[in-house]
């Protein structure tokens, strides 16, 4: 007998968690291989995690809504297989051994926690939870039962954590003091480190006002745009593009290419062409920052933000993009967009991606400002084509015309990607589309 660790899988650079939504198996059931054993939700993807061996479930390490770290253990599964990598598995020898280590640390811990709890401040009033380790700090420090209450806590169900009250003690050792009588009071030179995360102030909620409940994929979307925020210093560069040419090519080659392909022609694969085109001329926009050191991707993986039934993002990765011919890239679009509205996308499908692309224009918009996934450093948005009046110029003169337009909107990381290469990769986008062959075969 041997038992197997199934770890949280890594599901992307930018995904370092996970939540359960349910475990598929119970504590007893036989697991087959490859067969899922538990639901997990990302702010990316839903998705099933399949066991590597065979066997019986006999330890789940976590429940349903718990967030779990990539690489951490989530089930126990015993086998008979003698293949299982070693790395992997507790043989039976060592089980007593490590049970009793456990049990032995264990005791340690409840004894020190027993020895703590004696001595730590009694709970508030309110019934808020501390563990033991924050009482015995606030005890350590001479921070009141007042004073521990009125800590904002960052845990689980506002629980005050450790790096919270450690937090807090060293903002309150910081605290200026009153200044003698006739003395200039000591300005303190602003400092960005230290400049107090602002707290959103208390929302007024009467009596007809209707509350709703952020679903999950929501609280994570929300995260990741926030931090993303604070990681790069956002900046946008905006240019219109003609795409007349493209808006007749497509209308007369859609439905032959439909009857022959059995897909539809939309723009999207065209513009991800295009993109993919730029990067290939632009390579520093296809990278990502590591500190101080910038990661040059080799392959143009480009981003796709898809709309959800429910509202949401979801943004599935076309694998190496500028390999792709217009056909194949419209199979890669619309298989990717299909099983995204359904929630049928592999951990695998939203890996990887390099770079972002985002259609505001099938919602109306002329333009967007769009936030930078990470740990990417570019996304283009895309913006409505509209029918305008323009300025055509020729050989013969200029004269008015009507055209078929759209603006591209980039934003770009101004850490690693200065004003005019942000400038230059969207204008060689718009060199592409407006260059667009109105004879060419697909």
């Amino acid at each position: 007998m041997a038992k197997f660790e199934l770890t949280l899988p890594k599901m992307g650079e930018s995904v370092a968690e996970a939540t359960i939504t349910s475990w598929l198996k119970d504590v007893g059931d036989t697991v087959e291989l490859d067969e899922a054993v538990l639901e997990i939700a990302t702010d990316k993807v839903d998705s099933e995690v399949p066991c590597e061996v065979e066997g019986v479930l006999v330890e789940k390490c976590f429940e349903v809504d718990d967030v779990v770290q990539v690489g951490q253990v989530l089930a126990i599964i015993e086998t008979d297989d003698d293949d299982v990598p070693a790395t992997e598995v507790l043989e039976e020898t060592t089980t007593e051994t490590a049970e009793e280590v456990v049990n032995q640390l264990t005791e340690r811990v409840e004894k020190a926690q027993e020895e703590v709890s004696a001595t730590a401040p009694t709970i508030s009033s309110n019934e808020r939870f501390y563990s033991p380790l924050v009482k015995n700090i606030a005890k350590q420090e001479g921070i009141s039962q007042q004073e521990l209450d009125a800590i904002t806590g960052t845990g689980k169900e506002g629980r005050v954590t450790k790096n919270d009250i450690l937090s807090y003690i060293e903002n309150r050792g910081k605290a200026p003091a009153k200044p003698e009588k006739g003395t200039k009071p000591e300005i303190a030179k602003p400092s960005v480190q230290e400049t107090p995360k602002p707290q959103s102030k208390p929302v007024v909620v009467s009596g007809e006002d209707e509350i709703i409940e952020m679903t999950r994929m929501g609280k994570l979307i929300s995260q990741h745009m926030t931090d993303s925020l604070q990681t790069s210093a956002h900046v946008q560069s905006f240019i219109e593009a003609d795409v007349t040419k493209i808006w007749n090519w497509r209308n007369k080659v859609k439905n032959a290419f439909e009857n022959r392909e059995g897909e539809k022609l939309t723009f999207t694969p065209i513009f991800m062409e295009a993109v993919a085109k730029a990067l290939r001329d632009y390579p520093m926009l296809n990278i990502s920052v590591d500190g101080d050191k910038i990661i040059k991707k080799k392959n143009i993986n480009l981003g796709m933000a898809t709309a959800l039934p429910d509202g949401n993002l979801i943004v599935p990765v076309i694998k190496n993009a500028d390999q792709l011919n217009l056909v194949g890239m419209t199979k890669q679009v619309n298989d990717l967009a299909n099983r995204a509205r359904v929630n049928q996308l592999n951990p695998d499908d939203i890996k990887g991606g390099t770079y972002t692309v985002t259609n505001v224009g099938s919602f109306g918009s002329i333009m967007g400002t769009p936030i930078i996934n990470q740990p990417q450093v570019g996304i283009l948005a895309l913006g409505a084509i509209r029918k305008v009046p323009a300025v055509i110029e020729t050989s013969e003169g200029d004269f008015i015309g009507i055209r078929y337009r759209m603006f591209l909107s980039h934003s770009y990381d101004h850490r690693v990607v200065n004003g005019a290469m942000g400038g230059m990769f969207v204008k060689a986008v718009k060199d592409y589309l407006e260059a667009w062959d109105s004879n060419r075969e697909v």
